[in-house]
């Protein structure tokens, strides 16, 4: 069967509306040499709010390891979080804002363009896909897996983005199947030279999330509270990495306090208990598959606090702005490259 872009369920009248609007080609922009690469945004673009100066920021930063979250040509909480913790790094001033000496540090990365074109491979269209999930957890478990819902959904996460981006950097005529050449944020792989130690199926969700094999290495995190955000830092404790992050709740609060990271478990099962969600129906148990859509996403780092660990999502786009049972989560993408990056042992502060 052939896909072709339209919006998933929920995805809003924006991005239907993105359907009717003319098909566009973006070709690179030449930058000043007192600026960093940008983009002149686009009519299909520009109809979906899409700024490409933005988004091409947001594809360095994501590059560079402070990410802002679901790569979306618009700002927002997570890209002014990104932006202060790369300015920290860096030694700039932490304004969170695009701004003049932020740009002159990220021109070293100009040949880095803001999208690329990709070409489609079976495996890139290949299901199965769920459709939408039921909300019953005894229904879940009664699935294969937890997956992705349609291509559009799969492809988003693919490119750490959302169905109404990529909507907007193509035609709405596009086929999508092999063969078929797509614009997508440039946020694909360098290398997916993984460690021989790891499992198959988890080398290829990480090839499939585009993780890049080369990661920092880290030796301890910290979880702030008030920055909304994860850091990684090195054993000189200096930061090397940011993501954003969702963390606790009224109900369940982020608990404050020094812990450890005791393993990764990959793709996970996960074991549903009403008796650990204050909101959940009473007296429910059961055994969900794995899967990118399930509760804790593709990985679960388990910290030394029972029940409680780092991991992913089914929704990206939630992260940093909704709330959590206690946990800290973050989207798959930047989950697994944590995974790259920590090693079991390592120290997770939890602060306010």
């Amino acid at each position: 069967m052939n896909h072709h872009f339209v919006p998933k369920a929920g995805a809003g009248i924006a991005a239907a509306a993105i359907l009717a609007a003319a098909a566009f080609a973006q070709s690179p922009a030449t930058p000043a040499p007192a600026a960093p690469p940008v983009a002149a945004a686009r009519p299909g673009a520009a109809q979906a709010g899409i700024d490409l100066t933005v988004l091409h920021v947001q594809v360095l930063l994501d590059r560079l390891g402070f990410t802002p979250g679901v790569i979306d040509g618009k700002g927002g909480q997570s890209l002014k979080a990104a932006l202060s913790g790369f300015q920290k790094a860096r030694g700039l001033k932490p304004t969170g804002e695009i701004d003049q000496p932020t740009l002159r540090v990220l021109h070293a990365y100009r040949a880095v363009r803001p999208t690329a074109m990709v070409t489609l491979s079976a495996a890139d269209v290949a299901g199965p896909f769920t459709g939408p999930l039921p909300k019953d957890p005894a229904e879940q478990a009664k699935l294969p897996s937890l997956g992705y819902a349609n291509l559009m959904e799969k492809l988003g996460e693919q490119y750490h983005t959302t169905t109404a981006t990529l909507i907007a950097l193509n035609s709405p005529q596009t086929r999508l199947t092999p063969g078929a050449s797509i614009r997508v944020p440039n946020v694909v792989a360098q290398s997916r030279d993984y460690k021989a130690d790891l499992e198959p199926e988890w080398k290829a969700t990480l090839a499939m999330l585009n993780v890049d094999a080369r990661q920092p290495t880290g030796d301890h995190v910290v979880v702030d509270k008030s920055e909304g955000v994860l850091k990684v830092l090195n054993a000189e404790n200096k930061v090397i990495a940011q993501f954003p992050a969702t963390m606790g709740s009224e109900h369940d609060p982020l608990p404050i306090g020094s812990w450890k990271i005791q393993g990764a478990d990959y793709n996970p099962k996960f074991h549903y208990n009403s008796e650990l969600f204050w909101d959940a129906k009473k007296d429910q148990e059961a055994m969900l598959p794995p899967g990118p859509n399930g509760p804790v996403g593709v990985i679960w780092l388990d910290l030394s606090k029972p029940h409680y660990g780092i991991h992913g999502t089914s929704h990206p786009e939630t992260i940093g702005r909704a709330e959590s049972h206690g946990c800290i989560r973050l989207t798959n993408w930047d989950a697994a490259r944590l995974s790259m990056m920590i090693k079991p042992g390592a120290k997770a502060v939890f602060q306010n």
